[in-house]
């Protein structure tokens, strides 16, 4: 018997009616915005909607195209938040471009994403004039700015964003087509090799920004007031960007300024409750507060994703601050949220230190995400909590291929994507990292995972910041090596920290040696850079080698 087909209309899931949604239903809310010269701006939901429908008539007039590829190049502000509706909306490909990336990787990526024209800070004019003769197919460079605010420049073919759209009609009939007509596109930090392009769709963003509203992942709702940290330029914003306006949030962009002392400010002035960032971020944070004896104020949640949260870091956030944290996990590659810690109603239950040792793990995966764990040889591992194997993932919002078919087929035969991280997986579906692949310390044919043995040195005094890397041993093939940045003032020792991991972790796990450094080596996305830590200490000698 033929499958009976449901009577419900057949509508697209398109990223234009999100603004349009929250114009029409939550108008008088606010977007708030940290200039680049500090002042602060406000625009109303409703306000915002008629300028993205100028700029998406400017876009036309220009000679956008459906299916041409927008390059920005910006930090988190009302501007950026336009042209990423404006863009898709009119059937072109938002392309976010992280000015962090080294400048042979930035040409690399315009030019593969054959982007026709670029939106960038006034900020990046200097950055832009440098790899424009390298530019092969851009056709113009908007200035997100005021006329008053133009730089001279030796860009060719250059407008003033506010110029640019002041001539043009405030209502735009937004195209209906198919809802996986791809929408924006994000490359990957390329830590190895060149980066590699991720094309999401209206109908993955769309569902992504469901599944981030919803309680059980970061609960964003039409009573919070959201403080966008994660740059628009990485993966997204982590889907927020579309998440706020699909509930109603007031949204509030930091601009360039993400020190602790102007994002604690327009936590105070702001009241903001919920806000998501990396690690270093909410170091830096705690560091003001610590210095400064200042509190978080409205702030209820945080999400810290982008690497493992340091265990005393989620401490002092609840404990001290009474900032619930939520750890998560995801890849460019996912759109990119794949789990959330958020406890589940029989844990909340437990005592308070097995609640933690939950929270220290990414959380459990999301509904959209499938997770499992495999061997070497692809065969499924069991859902212990102890076995650890190769993280494979696959749903409606992850990634299928990379732009042209860059890497090849990344797919195995059941359609899941290995995502390079080494992971545990529970009865409870709780999820924790044990390390990257490329990461995992090979010891005596035994693996140590980095990521645990960093958390233990992240809870002595001393350490502001650590990370483990494997260096030669003779007889042991690999040993950890712990690199360390010291608290101000910390004078802790070698001996010291060495002493410290007795009975937190197996005996052998312990690292054979410890230095001390000035500062880390981070990626663009704010990840410890371990291969360049690798290629810096390729030839230290272990105390363990005799």
């Amino acid at each position: 018997m033929p499958l009976l087909k449901a009577l419900i209309q057949d509508q697209p899931l398109l990223i234009s009616s999100l603004i349009q949604y929250s114009a029409q239903y939550h108008g008088e809310r606010e977007i708030v915005t940290r200039t680049i010269d500090k002042n602060i701006h406000r625009i109303t939901y409703s306000a915002l909607y008629k300028r993205t429908q100028r700029l998406a008539h400017a876009l036309e007039s220009l000679g956008a195209e459906p299916g041409d590829r927008i390059g920005t190049i910006a930090w988190n502000s009302f501007r950026h938040l336009e042209v990423y509706y404006a863009t898709s909306g009119i059937g072109c490909i938002c392309h976010t471009v992280n000015p962090r990336l080294f400048t042979e990787q930035l040409i690399y990526i315009i030019n593969h994403a054959e982007d026709k024209f670029l939106f960038i800070d006034s900020s990046f004019i200097e950055l832009v004039e440098q790899l424009s003769p390298s530019l092969k197919g851009v056709k113009g460079v908007i200035v997100m700015c005021a006329k008053e605010e133009m730089f001279e420049t030796t860009l060719d073919n250059i407008h003033c964003y506010e110029t640019l759209i002041a001539g043009h009609e405030d209502h735009y009939a937004w195209p209906s087509f198919d809802e996986n007509t791809a929408s924006s596109l994000c490359y990957t930090s390329g830590t190895t090799g060149n980066p590699k392009g991720v094309l999401y769709s209206h109908r993955s963003t769309v569902l992504h920004s469901w599944c981030v509203s919803s309680v059980d992942t970061l609960g964003i709702c039409n009573k919070d007031s959201l403080l966008v940290i994660v740059p628009m330029f990485h993966a997204n914003a982590w889907g927020t960007p579309y998440a706020a306006p699909m509930s109603g949030a007031k949204m509030v962009f930091p601009g360039p300024h993400l020190d602790g002392e102007s994002l604690v400010e327009l936590i105070e002035n702001e009241d903001i409750t919920v806000s998501a960032a990396v690690p270093t971020v909410w170091l830096g944070i705690l560091q003001y507060l610590k210095k400064t004896g200042k509190k978080l104020g409205t702030l209820e949640r945080v999400a810290i994703g982008g690497t493992a949260a340091p265990p005393i870091m989620v401490r002092t956030l609840q404990e001290e601050y009474g900032v619930q944290v939520c750890h998560a996990w995801g890849m460019t590659e996912m759109s990119p949220l794949g789990t959330t810690g958020v406890l589940k109603k029989d844990s909340l239950s437990l005592p308070k230190e097995e609640q933690y040792k939950l929270q220290e793990k990414q959380g459990r995966g999301i509904y959209g995400v499938e997770m499992k764990i495999v061997d070497d040889n692809g065969l499924e591992l069991p859902r212990d909590g102890v076995a650890f194997g190769n993280l494979m993932v696959r749903g409606p919002w992850i990634a299928s291929r990379y732009f042209k078919d860059e890497g090849g087929e990344v797919l195995d035969p059941d359609g899941w994507f290995p995502t390079g991280d080494v992971a545990t997986l529970d009865s409870e579906g709780y999820m924790q990292i044990t390390d990257r692949a490329k990461d995992v310390i090979k010891s005596g044919g035994e693996w140590i995972g980095s990521i645990e043995l960093e958390n233990v040195a992240m809870e002595h005094e001393g350490v502001a910041e650590c990370a483990v890397i494997g260096v030669f041993h003779p007889k042991w093939d690999e040993r950890p090596l712990l690199v360390v940045v010291r608290e101000s003032g910390s004078t802790v020792t070698p001996e010291e920290l060495l002493k410290f991991f007795v009975g937190k972790v197996a005996k052998w796990w312990t690292p054979d040696d410890v230095v001390f450094v000035p500062e880390l080596p981070h990626t663009p996305t704010g990840k410890v850079l371990k291969t360049k830590l690798r290629k810096e200490f390729s030839g230290h000698v272990l105390p363990t080698v005799s």
